[in-house]
């Protein structure tokens, strides 16, 4: 088993730079979007987690406007639309590049498996919806109307039925990997059959995998996704396995040199890397030295940012404890709850709780918080106020309102 000693701060600055987050001062700032570019990106974050919320933008779209000037939503919209991306489960429901579509077979047999009674239950309905798709192409959910009410999976099975039957067979059918998301206007979905609209090649790849393979396959997609990684995490490859099965694959791994151990001064949670991205870390370490975050931009992440997505290694590495306050009862919410992680440089140095007005286009922030021991200086001010401008011109406001910080001192530096 090979090991490598390192240090927090240069596997901070590896899963930045992985990430399209690491701006240092000298460097030139990125290219604007362009829609091959967002495609580009997904490519390389490997998987964007999607999700309805909407306190500014839904999260991907909040995912590529912190790493790319410029973005609109309407490019994601079109990569969708032209079958160039396609959506389903990795970390969770995600849109990933369509010639990765056979990799996620195991996910898709999963997830087949454990909707098919319910499918069975509701045959008629299911039946009928996808002749539907079949004689009119791609529809809307709206396309789909219905009186009839069943128990969605999610919902109490002792409480009366709220879901539409024909909504339900269209979750079912999204699970089973039957149907697809073809294209999103707002908050509503369009549908397609799969077998229409990904490519033939493709799903003749993906029916004739051989599993061990596949599954190796999505191990790999997890760990070029994740860079920096341990053996606890329950979603680690993407498939569901026991610890014994995980620590399986990793053993084998590093017995194959194909990963290393970490050794991380001042942290105890054993973490793993890929072979070939050591180079990288030492080159980076080589770096990590020579200056501090002064000149870096501030970027606001979201709540489901790549960057975030496993809780306990933004801990052990940023020593930043985040939680998303969404399910917290209102009274009971420390930061809000849309409250977004604060990069400055290589540290996490806060939250920003944000809310875009479309009828003023004005960006409120009812809460902008720095972390107790972050030291706030002249041009960590300047990077918040350019931030925050930044930010708001992304997603067309027009003005800035930032109602309370934490220190209070804060709040008079960021008048706009």
């Amino acid at each position: 088993m090979i090991s490598k000693k390192t240090d927090r701060k240069s596997l901070r600055r590896l899963l930045l730079q992985a990430q399209h987050l690491l701006r240092a001062p000298s460097s030139s700032p990125p290219q604007p979007a362009s829609v091959q570019s967002v495609l580009d990106m997904i490519r390389s974050l490997v998987a964007v987690q999607l999700d309805p919320v909407s306190a500014v933008a839904p999260n991907q779209h909040l995912v590529f406007a912190a790493r790319m000037p410029e973005y609109r939503p309407e490019m994601l919209e079109q990569l969708l639309a032209e079958h160039k991306v396609f959506e389903y489960v990795a970390n969770a429901a995600c849109v990933m590049p369509m010639e990765d579509y056979p990799v996620y077979q195991p996910v898709r047999e999963r997830k087949r498996a454990a909707v098919q009674d319910r499918l069975v239950e509701l045959e008629p309905v299911v039946e009928a919806v996808l002749a539907r798709l079949q004689t009119d192409g791609s529809l809307p959910s709206r396309a789909f109307q219905s009186a009839a009410k069943v128990t969605g999976y999610w919902e109490n099975p002792n409480n009366i039925p709220k879901t539409k039957d024909t909504s339900h067979a269209l979750t079912l059918l999204l699970d089973a990997g039957m149907i697809r998301v073809v294209g999103r206007r707002g908050t509503e979905r369009f549908f397609a059959l799969t077998d229409t609209t990904v490519p033939a090649e493709l799903r003749e790849k993906a029916a004739a995998a051989d599993p061990a393979t596949v599954r190796s396959e999505l191990l790999d997609k997890y760990i070029q996704a994740y860079k920096v990684f341990d053996a606890q995490d329950p979603r680690l490859g993407w498939v569901k396995s026991s610890a014994s099965e995980r620590k399986e694959w990793i053993q084998s791994r590093l017995h194959d040199r194909q990963l290393v151990a970490l050794d991380i001064e001042g942290v105890t949670r054993p973490y793993y890397m890929a072979a070939a991205d050591v180079e990288v870390l030492e080159e980076l370490s080589d770096q990590s030295g020579t200056g501090g975050n002064e000149g870096s931009p501030v970027i606001f992440l979201p709540p489901l940012d790549n960057l975030l997505w496993r809780r306990e290694r933004l801990a052990d590495l940023f020593d930043f404890h985040y939680r998303w306050e969404i399910y917290t009862p209102a009274l009971k919410r420390r930061y809000g709850y849309y409250a977004m992680p604060i990069l400055y440089g290589d540290e996490l140095v806060g939250r920003m709780d944000p809310r875009l007005d479309r009828k003023t286009n004005t960006l409120s922030v009812p809460l902008l918080q720095l972390d107790e021991h972050i030291q706030i200086t002249d041009e960590l001010l300047a990077a918040l106020r350019s931030g925050l401008t930044r930010f708001a011109t992304s997603f067309q406001a027009d003005s800035v309102v930032v109602e309370r910080t934490e220190p209070p001192v804060l709040k008079e530096s960021l008048s706009m």
